[in-house]
């Protein structure tokens, strides 16, 4: 798939002082404030003022949203409001201790500090921060915070891989994987009823069990669950662990499932292995991970002046939904098949995806919007996160090695922070390579255990599946 990189200025038809959608006052609230960091590694170290560029001519006439803050008119309805820019105000460079070599203490502080930062709601809701220090993983950083309510993940990178270009040759355009889609199977009269009944029945499962989880059921205290209220506000530690794309197909392509199932099933049985490590007692958990799902009709990057039209397939803005999925419990977790997280993984993940029961969600919170107002739905959306244990979400990236404002990126993660939850996992690819990040509450989770976890869960369902790696 390609996307074409295009530096006109903001769509014709998005004019100033535009409504808030609903989805956005949720995630902008007195109880909610949720923001995405984007973090690029840098093969070379920064230059700040090329960066100062980007940001003017590249990233600033993509949306109006980023020219805009929230405000409520006369009536109380939240609009967001054109507003003058002054690009200082966004650009932050920190300074840190002179004369070391590396610098991932000081990067790792530096992200835990701006991750439970609040933007400011007297300017537009997005900071960039230049980390002219090199750490272990790279030369210089370059780090995106981008209010969620500016967009979903999907919309967010849209626009970020609107001011890359492609390293080894900025004419062409950058390319995507392609989706993911099973082969059109011809049903009978037999199966098409099957299949009807099912999805009626993992509608009515999905729907009540989603009302459950947002009001009255919690989630165990566990290793990766403090339960605690507030936990949005304590800083977090930002790990990652990298693996082979191509070796994930061959495991996805053993289990005949998809690299989404792989993946998920790896981190599941990671998470199992830590829960375990970690001092887990053998009675019985209950562990659920909302999974962040895309709902647009097109499921594929578009050039951003395609997203902000009215009439786009892949609209800009907050299309998701959340999908419980229960985390596979095991006594034994070193001695457990570590194919089986991925075998139910895929299973739950396919049921989940045979199921209206996203839309009746969605349904019954805009009707909570429309009789009790946005605070209330954004009470809702926290309760439902905070009676979770983990948040997880995945994006493309690129096929081929990328370089923002002149700057050859060697790397890049995501991570969704202040949620109130004491961890969340994002997944991302790039290269040829899948970049798991994690985001643990410190001083509760023991990031270096989990990454371990994490590998050691790769490498068994590596072998596993499809022997010893050369």
């Amino acid at each position: 798939m390609n996307l074409k990189i295009n530096t006109s200025s903001a769509n014709p038809e998005v004019e100033d002082d535009q409504p808030v959608s609903p989805q956005a006052q949720y995630l902008n609230s007195e109880v909610l404030c949720i923001s995405i960091l984007a973090v690029f590694e840098s093969e070379i170290p920064i230059d700040d003022s090329q960066a100062t560029c980007t940001l003017e001519n590249l990233f600033l006439p993509i949306n109006p949203r980023f020219s805009s803050i929230m405000v409520k008119d006369e009536h109380g309805t939240s609009k967001w409001k054109k507003v003058q820019i002054k690009l200082g105000d966004h650009i932050k460079t920190p300074i840190f201790p002179p004369g070391l070599e590396l610098y991932d203490d000081y990067m790792q502080e530096y992200l835990a500090k701006i991750a439970t930062d609040l933007l400011p709601e007297d300017k537009p809701l997005w900071n960039i921060h230049i980390i002219k220090y090199p750490t272990k993983q790279a030369a210089g950083s370059l780090v995106f915070k981008l209010h969620h309510s500016l967009g979903d993940g999907f919309s967010l990178m849209a626009a970020l891989f609107n001011c890359a270009q492609r390293a080894d040759n900025p004419s062409l355009p950058l390319t995507f994987p392609s989706n993911e889609n099973p082969k059109p199977q011809k049903w009978g009269a037999y199966r098409f009823v099957s299949k009807v009944f099912s999805m009626c029945i993992n509608t009515v499962k999905d729907f009540t069990w989603s009302l459950l989880m947002s009001s009255v059921m919690k989630d165990s205290i566990t290793p990766i669950r403090s339960g605690e209220v507030g936990i949005e506000d304590r800083p977090i530690t930002l790990s990652t662990v990298t693996f082979s794309l191509s070796e994930i197909k061959q495991i996805k392509a053993k289990l005949q499932g998809t690299v989404n199932d792989a993946v998920t099933g790896i981190i599941f049985h990671g998470i199992q292995l830590y829960m375990q490590s970690a001092g887990q007692k053998t009675k019985p958990a209950k562990v659920t991970a909302l999974v962040l799902l895309n709902t647009r009709a097109m499921r594929t990057y578009q050039p951003v002046e395609e997203m902000v039209r009215r009439d786009s397939q892949a609209p800009w803005g907050n299309h998701f939904a959340f999908l419980h999925v229960s985390v596979p419990a095991h006594k034994d977790a070193e001695r457990a098949d570590p194919l089986n997280s991925i075998r139910r993984a895929k299973k739950t993940i396919k049921a989940k995806r045979n199921s209206l029961g996203v839309h009746l969600t969605a349904g019954a919170l805009d009707l909570m919007r429309k009789f009790k107002g946005p605070e209330v739905v954004s009470k809702q959306v926290y309760k439902t996160l905070a009676n979770t244990s983990m948040a997880i979400s995945n994006m493309i990236g690129p096929i081929e090695k990328m370089q923002i404002a002149n700057h050859p990126v060697k790397s890049f993660y995501f991570m969704m922070v202040r949620a109130p939850q004491s961890l969340t996992i994002t997944v991302v690819s790039y290269m040829g390579m899948i970049k798991v990040a994690i985001g643990a509450e410190r001083d509760f989770i023991n990031s270096e255990l989990l990454v371990s976890c994490m590998e050691k869960s790769f490498q068994r369902i590596f072998e596993e599946a499809v022997g010893k790696r050369s």
